[in-house]
Parts: structure tokens; C-alpha cells; sequence
């Protein structure tokens, strides 16, 4: 985090390319200039040329671009040399830059730290400076102009608009703790509490939205889990729209994990086939299962496949054997084994799962059962259901909306922003702060400092997401994560 010295780095992507781009910052770069180009160049201005070797040879000709500090991305002086983008181009490029740096300890760039001094020299906070990496990995369009807008400030006016809020009434509350002689009830004179109401309304929101964000960030993973052949192959093709898993008759096809990431409306989801769930003897359709078992374990979102036919099939066995039972006759002893490996795979799944995954049973092949595609609701402590047929694509779409009803999904305005986690569990606190100082104002001025206290740490928890509060470890966790010409 205090390391200045001039570093560089190949800011382009890595392979063959038309254009190749050896990016450089630091505090004085004449050295370099001079040592690749033999001449001044014009800030902001670009200049086509020969890009020299120490003895005065031809590495390429490309374009050269001087911003002089502090007028750069870094806010340092930067040289930015576009040549041809070939990877050995662009090392014997690169390997000159430093040669000809060296007087002044240019050095290789670490992962993120064009970026991270961006976030030093006060060019970028610290959630848009995390919204340039969101950008470059984002999945799909709605992630990356949500992205675009987290990287042009809109979170982060969102975040200081709050800050200032909390600020003015912490101003207000402390300047009364100062003059305690004064007889009078601050909270209502100042409306504290009205303020205060108004403050955690537009954190609710912005929490609201930044869910969103994460969701476009993050994705869903959705596991498939089910007996042997009731279709979780057909369902991740159908999903995808593609042939990606083996279909067969043949129960145990799936023996490993099958992964698909698709998108609906923008968010990503990753689709998980995973082999059926019985009673087996073959070794390495045991490994398979407890594979399924282990992603199951990781799932945003599970859906337990049942076969539609073979449902029907027991709730009709069942019927008869409530009938034979009546008539004291003894019931076939298979009538109602779906149900009960069904609710087996759902007790195993009640234990397994982290609190708060849903559930939803899905009945496939209702092309053969005779059914119509239908979403019924939770009831009896049994999960959400829905009817569909993957051969055929009749009920799909219904699938594909609850999916991202499942997942919390509204819809993404013009205004939807990227967010991460961290921002999430920040945004929650300072919730929970200003919810307890709503209590404390509840008792009066007896409860003042208390409810300064509060709005002071809800403020710091808010700060943490710009970057005006943030621990150096954090920031070296942050960057990291980067690309090398970042």
C-alpha cells in the first residue's frame, strides 16, 4: 500500500491480438519515454512511431499516449505504448520498458495495482474501483451495464448521499450532548426521529437494490438432484437450449457433475445435472452420488425432479391401497415406493442444505402423464411444485420465471448497480445500527449517547463501501482479485 515506485505492465488480454497494449505509471517517466521513443511527446495527444531496442533497432511501430499526473487513470503520470499484439511482441515490449525504467526502479505491476492506486490518488473510490474488475468478468449484458454504472458513481453517490444524512443528524445529537444545561427535548425539537425514519427508508432501498446488483454479480447455482431417470439430463438441455448432457434410457447415465451457465432476463445462472439418487452397488456411481450430495450442500436453488407418470401411478396405488387396507385385504408393497424414495430424497435434503436454500419439486414428462404445466403452491410443509415436460419445452418458461422468483429477482431498472457480498453485509449492519438507534430514541434524551453511538458506527459501516474507512488488508484482499494491467 506505500510501495510508489513506477510500475508496468501488458494491460491487454493474454494470446494473439490485433492491438497489444504495455501500460506504464509512475512519477516521472521521462527515462522511458525517451528510451522507447527517442523524443518529447504531446500529453493526451497520440503519436505513431518506432518503439526502439537499447541499441537503437525496431521492436514495432504502434501509437504512444503521455497523460502527464494528474490527468491519468492513476492519477500518476501514465504512458500507454499500443503496439502490434502478438505475445512475444509484447514481452520484448515490455522487457524494454523496464530496461529503460530501471534508473528510476520501474518494476512489474502486481494484479490490480494500476487500480488500487487509482483508489489511492482519490481517481476512484473504492466500490468503483471494484465495479472495474465487475465490469471486465461480468456474464452478461445487464451485469456489465450495471457494472458501467457502479464504475461511473451511481452506488457510491447513492452510499454518500446516506453518509451525509447520518452525519448531519450525528451533528445535531452531539452538539446537545455538548450543552446538557439545555431543558429541552431534543428528539422532538429536531425531529431526530423523523430523520432518522427518512434515513433508514433509503437504506432499505438501496439494500433492496444493491440484492439485486449481487444477483447480477454472483449468479444462482441451481443443482438438479432426483432418482435415476426422471429426467435431469433433458432438463439441463432443455434449459440450455442445447445438447450438453447424455440422454439414455439406461438408469445411471449421469454419473458425474454436468455443468450449464445460462441467463435469464440477465442473470446468470449455473445449471448443475448431477447423477440419481438410489441404492447402488457400482463404485463409481456411489462416488457420483456423493458428488451429487456435496453439490447439493453449495446450491442457491435446488429442484428435486420427480416423474409426473410414475406420481400419478403411486397416488392412484395409494388410493387403492387406503381401499384394500379398508377391506382388510394386505396392499402390494411396492404401491408406494415413489413416495416414499421422494420423501426420503427430501428429508435428506432438509438435512443437508444450508437454512433458507428453496426447494421446488419439479414432475417431468407430463407429456405422457397427460398433465398441463402448472406451478401449485407450498402447503403441508411440502415444497412448491410445478409440472413440466422436458422433452417437449411445454412449461419451461414457467420454470424459468421461478427460478428467478426463487432467487429474489425484480427486474433490473435503469438504475440496478453491480454489488458484492461485502457491500451487502455492510449495507445489513448499518440497518441494524440505525433499527437500534430508533430504539434508543424511542426513550428520550436519556438515551442520547446511546443513539449517537449508534449512528456513528452505522455511518463507519456505510464508509466501508467507498473506501473512506477500510482496513489495508481489506484493500489488499480487494485487489488482488485483478487482472495484472489493472
Amino acid at each position: 500500500m506505500t510501495d510508489s515506485s513506477p510500475i508496468a505492465a501488458i494491460a491487454t488480454a493474454p494470446g494473439r491480438g490485433g492491438i497489444g497494449v504495455v501500460r506504464v505509471s509512475g512519477a516521472d517517466l521521462g527515462c522511458v519515454i525517451d528510451g522507447l521513443l527517442g523524443r518529447a511527446l504531446a500529453p493526451r495527444h497520440a503519436t505513431y512511431g518506432p518503439f526502439f531496442d537499447a541499441d537503437g533497432g525496431e521492436i514495432d511501430r504502434g501509437i504512444a499516449l503521455h497523460f502527464p499526473a494528474p490527468h491519468s487513470y492513476t492519477g500518476e503520470d501514465v504512458l500507454e505504448l499500443q503496439g502490434h499484439g502478438g505475445p512475444v511482441v509484447m514481452q520484448l515490449l515490455l522487457r524494454r520498458v523496464l530496461e529503460a525504467g530501471a534508473p528510476i526502479g520501474l518494476r512489474l505491476a502486481q494484479p490490480g495495482e494500476f487500480t488500487q492506486r487509482a483508489f489511492l490518488n482519490d481517481k476512484l473510490d473504492l466500490a468503483q474501483a471494484e465495479a472495474v474488475a465487475d465490469l471486465i468478468d461480468a456474464s452478461t449484458e445487464q451485469a456489465a451495464r450495471s457494472a458501467t454504472r457502479s464504475l461511473s458513481g451511481e452506488f457510491s453517490k447513492r452510499i454518500h448521499d446516506l453518509v451525509d444524512e447520518l452525519v448531519e443528524l450525528r451533528m445535531l445529537v452531539e452538539a446537545t450532548l455538548d450543552f446538557p444545561e439545555e431543558e429541552i427535548d431534543f428528539l422532538e425539537a429536531a425531529d431526530a426521529l423523523g430523520r432518522l425514519a427518512r434515513v433508514r427508508a433509503r437504506l432499505d432501498a438501496v439494500l433492496a437494490e444493491a440484492r439485486q446488483g449481487a444477483l447480477l454479480r454472483e449468479g444462482l447455482n441451481v443443482v438438479l438432484v432426483g432418482e435415476p431417470n426422471v429426467g435431469k439430463s433433458s432438463l439441463l438441455n432443455a434449459l440450455a437450449g442445447a445438447e450438453v448432457a447424455i440422454v439414455t434410457p439406461i438408469a445411471g447415465t449421469t454419473r458425474d457433475r454436468v455443468a450449464q451457465a445460462i441467463q435469464i432476463e440477465g442473470v446468470p445462472l449455473n445449471i448443475i445435472d448431477t447423477a440419481g439418487l438410489r441404492d447402488t452397488q457400482d463404485e463409481v456411481e456411489r462416488i457420483g452420488i456423493a458428488r451429487t450430495w456435496a453439490e447439493a450442500e453449495k446450491a442457491d436453488v435446488v429442484l428435486h425432479l420427480l416423474d409426473a407418470v410414475a406420481d400419478r401411478g403411486a397416488a392412484r396405488e395409494g388410493e387403492e391401497a387406503a381401499s384394500a387396507a379398508a377391506a382388510a385385504v394386505s396392499p402390494d408393497p411396492s404401491a408406494l415406493s415413489a413416495t416414499r424414495s421422494a420423501a426420503s430424497i427430501e428429508d435428506e435434503l432438509a438435512r443437508r442444505l444450508r437454512p433458507g436454500v428453496p426447494v421446488l419439486r419439479v414432475f417431468n414428462k407430463i407429456d405422457l402423464s397427460g398433465e398441463g404445466a402448472r406451478v401449485e403452491a407450498a402447503e403441508g410443509g411440502l415444497p412448491e411444485r410445478l409440472w413440466l415436460s422436458a422433452r417437449t419445452g411445454e412449461g419451461v418458461d414457467l420454470l424459468r420465471r421461478e427460478l428467478l422468483a426463487l432467487a429474489g429477482w425484480q427486474g433490473a431498472g435503469e438504475s440496478a448497480f453491480i454489488a458484492r457480498e461485502r457491500h451487502l453485509v455492510a449495507l445489513r449492519a448499518a440497518a441494524a445500527h440505525s433499527a437500534t438507534a430508533a430504539a434508543h430514541g424511542q426513550q428520550g434524551n436519556s438515551r442520547l449517547d446511546l443513539f449517537a453511538e449508534e449512528l456513528r458506527l452505522a455511518q463507519e459501516r456505510l464508509n466501508e463501501i467507498t473506501g473512506e474507512f477500510s482496513a489495508d488488508d481489506l484493500l489488499g484482499v480487494i485487489f488482488s482479485r485483478f487482472c495484472i494491467g489493472k
